[in-house]
């Protein structure tokens, strides 16, 4: 599941410094004026540190399955760090904290 950690520090980058924001659902199908009232920057900065976030958590059940032979226990970090960082992601973007007010 280490591979998966890598595709999401990946994912991160790439819409963060590479400005890829057509990966962000929703948002390459906004119209202009809809595209004016999000703060781009700061919704990929948002994804990024997630992104990182799970990433790390993923490697860290990666680790711990590894070194103490308990494979159970990548499935037991894995499926909730992905459920929380989906809401997480999808609450925190949809919230005010990340429209400009024209």
């Amino acid at each position: 599941m280490y591979r998966i950690a890598i595709l999401f520090i990946l994912i991160g980058i790439a819409v963060k410094y590479a400005k890829m924001y057509f990966l962000i659902a929703g948002y390459n199908t906004m119209s202009a004026k809809g595209k004016e009232k999000i703060d781009i920057k700061r919704v990929a900065t948002l994804i990024r540190n997630v992104m990182f976030s799970m990433a790390g958590l993923i490697f860290l059940g990666s680790l711990i399955s590894y070194y103490f032979n308990w494979p159970e226990v990548e499935s037991y970090i894995f499926f909730p760090t992905i459920v929380i960082g989906a809401l997480w992601l999808m609450i925190q973007t949809n919230s005010n904290k990340y429209r400009i007010n024209k």
